[in-house]
């Protein structure tokens, strides 16, 4: 068990490059109208370009990809997408026209997201609707609109098919119960396992001392920090751009750990930098939150059992990280030696790398 600590930063460090946040990348948007259908799928079209290779089984293009190439590779793969994608009326599957626009033809030359656009038309007299999507790795939100009726909106985990949806039944209104239960999902996954720069930071907190005092008032601290911001945002009270926000939390990662390469002892401006830190990730949650939408009827619901889920989150990070070194002797030389020191040096190199990933990027 004193190893566990040490594999868990190495994989979480050395894991594939991945965008900042899976949670909220894939969005899918479904209109059906005077007997037509039209499905836009968000999508990161770098993570979309490898999934496509990987399941056609074409030779994978690289990192150094360019966008022009890589538009034009996943247009060659369109019929590798329509493979995973399911779109049920009744007991009829419907293949649709594909449509790729690159996040250039959406006004941003070089940003994702992308947009894969699905078409076609709905048969006559169909009275539901079934969709899936296979090339979905965490979960998304589908949201489904019938004509002039209210947004529906249904919460699918990886290629999981949704539930039927009615399209000539008026949707019920979303319990609250529910809610309460998909975000809090949501607010830990995003997390575990996704929130890779998250458990980062908070794995940089624990390693200064492995006193529960030391960590208590460094989780404490953050926890409120970030509350703060992640409501403020979602209620457009203040506001960020995520290409300052995503690059700050990187580089806030890297600070608490390379501190812990000089210090071991809780100094009081560790506190006021965690909690300066905990403003910024609170930003990144609210921009991830705002990506899979918060359902009107249920605004604060969906706010405060997403929070919840995420410090879930955070704690099982810290329950693991104790269990993985309470067999380690007393010897505090030693602890830091060979645990806190390499730990801390791993952490500080990943959010370097990441802040200079996400400043170029």
């Amino acid at each position: 068990m004193k190893r566990a600590l040490l594999a868990v930063v190495f994989i979480v460090c050395t894991a594939p490059a991945a965008p900042a946040h899976e949670i909220g990348k894939t969005q899918v948007g479904a209109v059906i109208r005077d007997g037509a259908y039209s499905i836009d799928v968000t999508v990161d079209p770098d993570a979309l370009l490898v999934k496509l290779e990987v399941f056609s089984g074409a030779p994978l293009s690289g990192a150094d990809v360019g966008r022009v190439d890589r538009d034009r590779r996943i247009n060659a793969l369109a019929s590798t997408f329509l493979d995973r994608v399911v779109v049920r009326f009744d007991a009829a599957i419907s293949r649709p026209r594909f449509e790729y626009l690159p996040a250039s033809a959406l006004g941003d030359a070089a940003q994702s997201p992308s947009l894969v656009r699905l078409t076609g038309q709905v048969p006559p007299g169909a009275r539901e609707l079934t969709f899936a999507y296979g090339l979905a790795l965490g979960s998304y939100a589908l949201n489904v609109r019938i004509g002039d009726s209210a947004l529906q909106t249904l919460w699918l985990d990886g290629p999981q098919a949704s539930a039927p949806v009615s399209l000539v039944a008026p949707p019920p209104p979303p319990a609250a119960g529910d809610i309460a239960r998909q975000y809090v999902v949501l607010g830990f996954t995003h997390i575990v396992p996704y929130g890779r720069d998250h458990i980062l930071f908070v794995l940089g907190i624990f390693l200064l001392s492995a006193r529960w005092r030391s960590i208590l008032l460094q989780v404490s601290t953050f926890t409120i920090a970030h509350s703060i911001t992640l409501g403020l945002t979602m209620y457009g009270i203040v506001s960020l751009p995520a290409k300052v926000v995503e690059p700050m939390i990187a580089l806030s990662i890297a600070y608490v750990a390379i501190e812990n390469l000089v210090t071991s002892d809780l100094k009081p401006w560790r506190l006021a930098l965690v909690f300066s830190f905990g403003l910024l990730h609170g930003m990144g949650f609210a921009g991830v939150l705002r990506e899979l939408g918060l359902p009107p009827s249920q605004f604060l619901t969906a706010l405060l059992t997403f929070n919840v889920g995420v410090e879930a989150g955070q704690l099982s990070v810290i329950a693991v990280a104790f269990a993985a070194v309470a067999s380690w002797p007393s010897d505090r030389l030693a602890y830091r030696q060979f645990i806190v020191q390499p730990a801390s040096l791993a952490i500080a190199l990943a959010g370097l790398y990441w802040t200079v990933q996400r400043m170029v990027g």
